[in-house]
C-alpha cells in the first residue's frame, strides 16, 4: 500500500503540536501577567478626587498625624473618611477663599458629604479590621506606603491575596512598637526579626497557621 502522507507531514505535525502548546502557554502567561499587573490591581495609580487632597503636604510637610483625620483606626475595623468639619478646623482660617477648596466649603454649608473616590476597595468577601492590625503593631506605612510623599493618594500594594499571605506567614518582619505606628520612614532600632518575635509575644499574635487559615480573612 502506498504511503498516504509525505514524510514532510511529520515535521509539519510536530511544528503544529509544539506551536499550539507554545501559543497556549503564552496566552496563559499573558493572562496571568495582566491579572497581576497594575491594569488589574491599579497599584501605584493616583486616584482623581473632587478635591486634590495632598498627603505629601499635610503629612510630609505639616507633620499631621494620621489619627488626626482617621480617628477610628485604633478602635474600629474601618478607617473613617474624616468629616468636612475636620477640614474646616484649619480651612475656615487658612486658604478660606481658595477656589480649589470650594467643594469643602460647600459640603460644610450644605451638610452634604464630599463624594471621595475610594483608593483601597477590598472585595466584599474579604474581612479586614484596621484596629486589629494597628493595635498589634502594623504601621500605616506597611499597607499604605509613604503617603507623606504622595501629592495624590495612590494604592501602594497590589491588595492581592498573595500580598496578604506574605505578611501573615512572616508577621514579625512587619511589626513595630505601637508608638511608631504612624511614623513614616520607620527604621527599627536593632534586628527586625528579633524585634518582631518579641512583639508577637507581647501583643499575643497567633502563629502563621492561624493567620493563614481561610476563616481568618474570609468570614
Amino acid at each position: 500500500m502506498s504511503q498516504i502522507f509525505h514524510h514532510s507531514a511529520n515535521a509539519f505535525a510536530r511544528m503544529t503540536i509544539f506551536g499550539a502548546v507554545g501559543v497556549i502557554a503564552f496566552a496563559a502567561w499573558a493572562v496571568g501577567s495582566l491579572d497581576r499587573g497594575f491594569f488589574s490591581t491599579r497599584e501605584n495609580q493616583p486616584r482623581e478626587q473632587p478635591v486634590p487632597f495632598s498627603h505629601a503636604h499635610h503629612v510630609g510637610g505639616l507633620g499631621l498625624d494620621c489619627r488626626y483625620c482617621h480617628t477610628t483606626v485604633e478602635q474600629s475595623g474601618f478607617a473613617n473618611i474624616p468629616p468636612t468639619k475636620t477640614c474646616m478646623n484649619c480651612h475656615s482660617q487658612i486658604w478660606n477663599n481658595s477656589p480649589t477648596l470650594e467643594p469643602v466649603r460647600a459640603s460644610f454649608r450644605t451638610n452634604q458629604s464630599i463624594r471621595w473616590t475610594r483608593v483601597y476597595d477590598l472585595p466584599d468577601f474579604v474581612y479586614f479590621n484596621h484596629s486589629i492590625h494597628v493595635n498589634k503593631g502594623v504601621g500605616c506605612e506597611t499597607c499604605h506606603g509613604r503617603v507623606d510623599r504622595m501629592p495624590l493618594t495612590e494604592q501602594a500594594p497590589t491588595l492581592r491575596m498573595q500580598w496578604c499571605l506574605d505578611c501573615h506567614r512572616n508577621p514579625e518582619m512587619n511589626l513595630r512598637p505601637r508608638e511608631f505606628i504612624t511614623t513614616m520612614g520607620y527604621q527599627p532600632q536593632g534586628d527586625q526579626a528579633e524585634i518582631g518575635r518579641r512583639l508577637m509575644e507581647e501583643n499575643h499574635i497567633h502563629d502563621a497557621r492561624f493567620l493563614t487559615s481561610c476563616s481568618t480573612c474570609h468570614r
